[in-house]
């Protein structure tokens, strides 16, 4: 058994990769060609530079982050005010703490100077020196530090007892109000936010794995791409589903250029895709055939070295639902080329225990074996081609027997109208469109 490497770690000279992240030439692949002329980078790249190359860009990133930069987006500032709900929701945890703390802290400052104005219209301040039987809006609010201490109390609903509102001033009575509803408002949706974003169902997806490695080996008589998935927690996923997209650049029929053309890969288990049971660690299996998209990359043996039909990144999505909370989860890998062992297979990880119970062996998740005999790809298009012809002259024939059936009763009916004839045919056919 042996721990597979990826080739980009091979050589141990670090050679100068270049490319422009504004390419305008669409018809160039996503690698650049292996020994290759130099062009403006001034050297030749290798196979370590091609693959750090293609690495450095991922459309997805192995942990299912996205790497696509959207820019010249007009009005994106108030696309995401309008949906503040999402965008709270995304944001990180040091922003949404610094906002948390500052939102707070805005609102008392800002209702204390409203309070320090209600007391100065009012004179109930010190340098005005109100007499002895003047009755304030608020007690004990004589200065801007009382007018803050006042409007924490009252947010916070503290209340020592000897800051306190009284009948003297309506206005005062209007603006507590105000500032109660205002900041209730306020609290219910920084907690609301606070409480959804430790509740996304992100986080459970971080607990399930995906194998480092994609390995290609014969399965059933069959090449097979495989990937193997494992649930780190004991709480299922129900309705586990796993699809995959093959991101290439491809020509269309009409000669246009499609960049990152999906392409769908299905995956299954044994025989069935629909709901595996993922209560131990499972290996996928995409049966890599005529319809298949990697059909092009298998017919070459696989491998990474070929520029053009290693120009692809395959993106591997399981959706299910977490069983606690009902939430649906998504957790995403990629693949690269390199990253994709041709011959190799994955060695079992679940073993029987002394005690009699199951045990999965994560040190083996991981790790990969070379297959005893290696996978062959052929592609039968000149049998398929002789089935097609042959399907097609059993279908033209039938149809011409029949037309010659239906012309006959047409015939037979235009007599049976003029009149009756002497008919010299012992039978009579009748042909039913239904």
């Amino acid at each position: 058994m042996t721990s597979a490497t990826s080739p980009s770690s091979e050589g141990s000279s670090p050679q100068k990769v270049c490319h422009s992240q504004t390419q305008t030439d669409i018809t160039k692949p996503l690698l650049s060609p292996i020994g290759g002329p130099a062009g403006a980078c001034g050297g030749a790249t290798g196979a370590a530079g091609v693959s750090a190359l293609r690495r450095r860009h991922r459309v997805l990133s192995k942990d299912g982050r996205s790497n696509v930069r959207i820019e010249h987006v007009t009005g994106r500032g108030a696309l995401y005010l309008r949906d503040l709900w999402t965008t709270f929701l995304d944001m990180q945890w040091r922003y949404k703490f610094f906002f948390f703390s500052a939102t707070f802290a805005g609102t008392w400052f800002l209702f204390g100077i409203l309070w320090y104005l209600v007391a100065m219209v009012h004179g109930d301040l010190l340098e005005f020196d109100p007499p002895s039987n003047h009755t304030p809006c608020v007690m004990e609010v004589k200065t801007l530090t009382g007018a803050f201490l006042f409007s924490l109390e009252s947010q916070t609903t503290i209340g020592y007892g000897f800051r306190c509102i009284t009948e003297e001033c309506p206005v005062a009575i209007i603006l507590l109000i105000f500032q109660l509803v205002i900041t209730m408002v306020m609290e219910i949706f920084i907690t609301g936010t606070f409480l959804a974003k430790v509740a996304r169902p992100k986080k459970r997806g971080e607990t399930v794995k995906f194998s480092q490695h994609a390995v290609v080996s014969n399965h059933e008589g069959r090449p097979c791409l495989m990937i193997r998935v494992a649930n780190m927690r004991k709480s299922l996923l129900l309705g586990c589903q796993v699809t995959g997209k093959l991101l290439q650049t491809s020509l269309t029929k009409e000669g246009e250029t499609v960049r990152l053309d999906q392409r769908n890969v299905p995956f299954q288990v044994d025989t069935s895709s629909d709901s595996p049971f993922l209560i131990i660690p499972l290996t996928f299996y995409h049966f890599i055939d005529d319809s298949s998209p990697l059909r092009a990359w298998a017919s070459k043996g696989g491998g990474w070295t070929d520029s053009e039909q290693a120009d692809f990144e395959l993106l591997v999505i399981m959706s299910a639902t977490v069983e606690p909370t009902s939430a649906t989860c998504q957790v995403r890998t990629s693949y690269l080329p390199d990253e994709i062992l041709w011959g190799y297979e994955f060695p079992p990880v679940v073993s029987l225990s002394p005690s009699g119970k199951y045990v999965a062996d994560f040190a083996f998740f991981d790790k990969v074996a070379k297959s005893k005999t290696p996978p062959l790809f052929k592609q039968a298009t000149a049998q398929n081609e002789q089935l097609q012809d042959s399907h097609y002259a059993k279908t033209d024939g039938t149809n011409t027997e029949k037309m010659r059936l239906e012309e006959s009763y047409r015939g037979e009916e235009r007599g049976r109208e003029r009149g009756p004839i002497r008919d010299s045919s012992p039978l009579s056919v009748r042909i039913s469109n239904v």
